[in-house]
């Protein structure tokens, strides 16, 4: 008996997503979560220092859609170098791999930098739509790497209305090769790298995160009333942002909570920030501790209100979960029969 695995490129998978309602493809995912048809493991961390003194990290992460149309059961293996860049590489890369629901082997395996980068900023793009301003034309990006790419590439292809991007980086050759790459890229486009974080914070009313910062430096003070923040990436937001927030919406309060190395799990370990519903955890349902709103699944599910920034501004905190990447290759392998794409190998 022979055994073959379906092998995905990024070109491959670039194509596969570029057909593909993305936002409707996750909104369906996160649907499954809420009404309880997921299954997400606890992710496994290794983390170490290379040779240069720089961090380094691997994470794994399983998960299922126990759906009645068809289980969809994979995982993805993800790992970074924060010093990658410097080398000409992205900071993050791996693979993603699809099992096949009766035997258990794997099915696809598909690159997975620019899966988990794209299904990152669609979220973004999800959440903006249900929870962003009512009305808005730029966007604020703190953070200039792969990440900052495709959530810019989203921005334009969903938001006809988006006009003027703000940019800014630690590295300033970075935010300036990064706005002219974007220039190019969309001529129509206004771009401009800011000369500091607060600048950027204070230029638009829809700000995104995707850094690789591991202390907080966004104080509640920078965010002007009617923002949207989309803190997408670990320890940019300082803990007065989630006390003050008017709204505060994560994607799994359990990921985010158990998670040590975000601020967010920190605050809800601590009690200071809470989640309502049935939360036996510290400080829940103290009168002191801001108060979780509720995830994006259950807004689409109606299970909790939407909220969009008025007096104040509203906070969106995705942990990311397994199951997204996990049903987004699901997708992208259908697409893959449409379009006859990928390279099939042999396993013996």
């Amino acid at each position: 008996m022979t055994e073959s695995v379906l092998f995905l490129n990024r070109s491959a998978v670039e194509t596969c997503v570029a057909a593909l309602d993305l936002p409707a493809v996750l909104a369906e995912i996160l649907r499954d979560h809420t009404a309880q048809r997921a299954v997400i493991p606890k992710e496994g961390y290794l983390a170490w220092t290379n040779s240069s003194g720089a961090y380094c990290r691997s994470i794994t992460m399983l998960g299922g859609l126990q759906r009645s149309a068809g289980a969809v059961y994979g995982l993805k293996v993800i790992n970074a170098a924060v010093s990658n860049p410097q080398y000409g590489l992205e900071r993050a890369g791996g693979f993603t791999f699809l099992f096949d629901a009766e035997t258990a082997r794997p099915k696809v395996i598909a690159e997975a930098g620019y899966l988990s980068a794209v299904r990152t900023a669609g979220y973004s793009v999800l959440s903006i739509e249900q929870l962003g301003p009512a009305s808005w034309d730029s966007v604020s990006i703190l953070g200039c790497g792969t990440q900052a790419g495709a959530h810019v590439d989203l921005l334009v292809r969903h938001f006809p209305g988006f006009r003027a991007l703000h940019v800014f980086d630690l590295d300033r050759g970075r935010a300036e090769q990064f706005t002219e790459k974007i220039t190019e890229k969309y001529p129509a486009l206004r771009v401009r790298a800011t000369g500091s974080a607060r600048a950027a914070v204070h230029a638009a009313s829809l700000v995104i995160t995707v850094t690789t910062s591991s202390a907080a430096y966004i104080p509640a003070a920078w965010i002007e009333p009617g923002s949207f923040v989309a803190h997408v990436s670990l320890d940019d937001l300082m803990a007065d942002v989630f006390q003050s927030a008017q709204a505060l919406y994560v994607d799994d309060v359990d990921l985010v909570r158990d998670n040590p190395r975000r601020i967010l799990g920190q605050l809800l370990q601590e009690g200071t920030v809470s989640w309502p519903a049935g939360d036996a955890s510290p400080g829940a349902g103290s009168s002191k501790a801001a108060t979780i709103t509720g995830t994006l699944g259950m807004v689409l599910e109606g299970r909790c209100p939407a909220v969009r920034p008025s007096t104040g501004y509203v906070v969106s905190n995705p942990f990311g979960m397994s199951i997204l990447d996990v049903g987004l290759i699901a997708a992208v392998h259908r697409q893959t029969r449409l379009l006859g794409l990928g390279q099939v190998l042999e396993l013996h």
